[in-house]
C-alpha cells in the first residue's frame, strides 16, 4: 500500500521508526470480516449454528460474546445469508463495537447517540439494553439519516427515536443519562 509521504513522516515524528513500520504493515493487511449478533432477533448460539451449516468458519472475540470474526468468507457471502437479510447479524468492525460496550448502557435510562448514522452503535446500544432504554439518535445529513432509519428498522431497535438534527444544537429541554459521541472523521 502506498501511503502519502507526509503521512509517513507524521507517523515517524509521533510514534518513532519501529512503531511506524508496524502501523504501515497494518494498513497493508487484509482485515477480517467481523459481525455482531443482533440479540434482539436471535441468539449467539443460533448464529454460530447457521454459520457452521453454511460452511463459514468463525472465531469468538474475547471482549464481546456477541462479536464473531469470520475466518475466510468475504462480506458479500455473509450478506447473502438470511441471517443478514433478516437483521439477525450486523456487519461491524470490532473497533466500532467498543464505544457502546464502554458506554455500558443500562435499561430504563435516556441515551443520546450524537452522530448515529449508519446505526451500528445505536442498534448495539438497543440490543445491550434489550430495547429497554430511551435512545435518541441524531443525524444531520438527510441521506445518512435514511440509512440510519433503514438499519434501525431492520435490526428491530424499537427503543430508538430518530432526529434529523445536529445534536450540538439540541435544546436544554433534552436531558440524558449517557451520551455517545463517536465523531465521524470524514465530515
Amino acid at each position: 500500500m502506498n501511503l502519502p509521504e507526509f503521512f509517513i513522516q507524521m507517523l515517524q515524528k509521533q510514534y518513532g521508526e519501529e512503531l511506524t513500520e508496524k502501523i504501515i504493515k497494518g494498513y497493508s493487511q487484509k482485515r477480517k470480516v467481523t459481525l455482531r449478533v443482533n440479540t434482539l432477533k436471535t441468539s449467539v448460539e443460533e448464529v454460530k449454528k447457521q454459520l457452521t451449516q453454511n460452511k463459514i468458519e468463525w472465531e469468538e472475540v474475547p471482549f464481546s460474546k456477541e462479536a464473531l470474526m469470520i475466518k475466510e468468507a468475504r462480506e458479500d457471502k455473509i450478506q447473502s445469508l438470511s441471517l443478514y437479510e433478516e437483521g439477525q447479524i450486523y456487519l461491524q468492525s470490532l473497533s466500532s463495537m467498543l464505544p457502546p460496550i464502554i458506554l455500558h448502557p443500562q435499561e430504563n435510562t435516556d441515551i443520546l447517540d450524537m452522530a448515529a448514522a449508519p446505526g451500528g452503535k445505536t442498534t448495539q446500544i438497543a440490543a445491550l439494553t434489550n430495547n429497554n432504554a430511551h435512545i435518541t439518535a441524531c443525524e444531520k445529513n438527510k441521506i445518512r439519516l435514511e440509512r440510519l432509519k433503514y438499519n434501525i428498522e431492520k435490526q428491530g431497535a424499537s427503543s430508538v427515536y430518530i432526529m434529523q438534527e445536529d445534536s450540538r444544537n439540541l435544546s436544554d429541554f433534552f436531558s440524558f443519562d449517557k451520551i455517545l459521541l463517536d465523531a465521524p472523521c470524514s465530515r
